[in-house]
């Protein structure tokens, strides 16, 4: 849908839509209770004994009575959770050895398809969930995912996602045979895997595949490492004039692989006019995979060298693929600083996509209106409750979906089909509204919720941070990414941001007097703090171009973790992750 026919949002639903979206929320609540009630989770965790009580207590109903209770039960006995209880039971996935007695029917019924490892971008431990293949059964579901394109008209997809895993699980009987090997993986590598039935056991068959109308063979998604990962999938997508859409994930991703890209623009060229494959490293165990689909291309070579690397002007990239249509990657939040360099890239022409709001944890919702990267509407195969940031912090203040104000901010909590209840997703959001067709919310990203530094006595959050440097971009250039630590360099200690920008740094201390003014226009705790001199004046250094994406190669192959889903946090709380950002700062501003 374009984005001229997709409806505004209504602000207040009607009564018919919030009795719609009432329904249709309680029936699939029903539907996951039943489910994931009696698995070891439920049975096994403190969390749940209220839970347990009460459940115990409903005894022989009819149906419909029955399915009220349990609603009754869920509302008034299961409590806001966290990892801490979760992790307990993940971890019996992830030991020397995994008896099937200890982790079937762990969080929902049989064993799991595959363990997503969240990409621990705040520099803690790694969380890990379990997900499931589902069989058919309620839905409601409303959503058009579409935004996950791939061409329509016969031509060609760049689709970047990694198949590696950080390890295998395998599950044995009591005899000591293995039942069941399912990877641990990233969401996005595993939901691949899931979505088209590409079990582990087929990887020695898969690899020597291209998916229909893929620039890429299947053997490049086995490259671990990220420059060479992105780089392959770019040689690939260059030798074929015929490219539609480019799917990355993340934005960021995408504008790595084209300054990747760019400068290796003479080797690839070569090797696309001779067909001979790069030697680039960690690739030579897939390239007796890869030979036989690289033919030499000479008339192609022609046409690329008379393009040229033509950065400077805006569309360089449908120069290249006159047939260019759609990116898609998450570009809302933090990572809308990478949609300027995106847009010179491509032009006016080549829509921009988004994957939507999703997480290690669910899958929240996609992109209501193409025009607007954060504007998400609701999915429907999960539930997800609002947590009102004014109130206190209990299930006492969750708020169901149909009675959440617009303007309201919440924190979004889900109960899910692969056995989370009621988690607190960390994530806040803004209700800009309800679709106007069927009654479902639709959300604004807001922030990371406690992603921020208590500095001086002022608590400053994620969207406090992000703006302010934003706020500077007139005195300093395009901010392209950045990152805040504590400068502890001169008491009293500071934000201390680290910036990557586009082009010449202009070294005015404006800048720094622009950051200073939103940080405190902000959050007057900081106007307080800077006062009283309990905190110092921020400080801004420029880091050398291409740090932030040499930080995700390291950051990647230094947690052997699947390329493409390593994102740069807000707030940089890791000592090695700092000082190998500062080993590259080349100016101050």
């Amino acid at each position: 849908m374009s984005s001229s026919r997709v409806p505004a949002p209504i602000t207040v639903l009607t009564p018919e839509l919030s009795g719609r979206l009432k329904e249709r929320t309680e029936g699939v609540l029903a539907h996951l209770i039943k489910t994931n009630m009696h698995t070891r989770y439920v049975c096994e965790s403190p969390v749940f004994d209220d839970f347990r009580s009460a459940v115990e207590n409903l005894g022989e109903t009819g149906c419909e009575d029955r399915d009220e209770m349990l609603l009754e039960s869920y509302r008034t006995h299961i409590p806001l959770t966290n990892y801490d209880s979760y992790e307990p039971f993940v971890s019996k996935f992830l030991g020397p050895s995994c008896a099937e007695e200890e982790v079937k029917d762990l969080f929902s019924p049989g064993l799991p398809y595959f363990i997503a490892v969240s990409s621990a971008t705040s520099g803690k431990a790694a969380k890990f969930f379990a997900k499931y293949r589902h069989p058919p059964g309620i839905s409601y579901e409303t959503v058009d995912r579409s935004a996950n394109p791939v061409s329509k008209s016969g031509g060609k997809n760049c689709i970047v996602y990694s198949l590696n895993y950080r390890q295998l699980v395998e599950v044995k009987d009591q005899g000591g045979e293995t039942l069941k090997r399912f990877p641990v993986t990233l969401m996005s590598s595993g939901s691949i895997r899931m979505q088209n039935g590409m079990d582990i056991e087929k990887d020695p068959w898969m690899i020597k595949l291209t998916a229909p109308r893929a620039t890429s063979p299947v053997a490049v998604s086995y490259v671990r490492n990220y420059r060479s990962f992105l780089l392959m999938h770019a040689l690939f997508a260059l030798a074929d004039p015929m490219l539609e859409t480019m799917n990355t994930l993340f934005g960021t991703v995408f504008l790595d692989l084209v300054r990747y890209m760019e400068e290796e623009w003479d080797y690839l060229i070569s090797c696309i006019e001779t067909g001979q494959l790069p030697d680039y490293e960690g690739v030579d165990h897939v390239r007796e995979y890869l030979e036989p689909k690289f033919a030499p291309n000479p008339s192609r070579a022609a046409e690329l060298r008379a393009i040229g690397i033509a950065t400077t002007t805006p569309g360089w990239l449908v120069k290249i693929w006159p047939e260019f249509k759609v990116v898609v990657g998450i570009a809302s939040g933090v990572f809308a600083a990478a949609i300027p360099k995106m847009r010179h890239y491509l032009g006016p022409t080549v829509l921009m996509r988004s994957l939507g709001f999703t997480a290690s944890e669910t899958y929240i919702g996609m992109v209501y209106n193409p025009s607007d990267l954060n504007l998400f509407k609701v999915a429907c195969d999960d539930i997800i409750e609002y947590l009102d940031v004014s109130r206190n912090q209990t299930a006492a203040s969750l708020v169901p979906a149909w009675e959440i104000e617009a303007g309201h901010k919440y924190e979004v909590v889900v109960t899910t089909r692969d056995g989370m209840w009621r988690y607190r997703l960390g994530d806040i959001i803004e209700v800009a509204g309800f679709d106007p067709g069927d009654g479902a919310p639709i959300l604004k990203y807001v922030e990371r919720r406690n992603v921020a530094i208590r500095l001086g006595g002022a608590m400053t959050s994620e969207k406090q941070l992000a703006d302010a440097i934003f706020a500077a971009q007139d005195a300093l250039g395009q901010v392209l990414e950045f990152t805040v630590m504590i400068d502890d360099r001169v008491l009293p200690c500071r934000f201390g941001y680290l910036v990557e920008v586009q082009g010449t740094v202009a070294a005015s201390s404006k800048a720094l007097e622009q950051l200073r003014d939103d940080l405190c226009r902000s959050n007057v705790n900081i106007k307080r703090s800077l006062e009283l001199k309990t905190i110092g004046e921020p400080t801004i250094r420029i880091l050398k171009p291409g740090t932030f994406r040499d930080f995700r190669k390291w950051k990647i192959e230094s947690s052997n973790s699947g390329a493409g889903q390593m994102k740069v946090p807000v707030v940089l709380w890791d000592q090695a992750a700092q000082n190998w950002m500062l080993e590259r700062v080349i100016q101050e501003v």
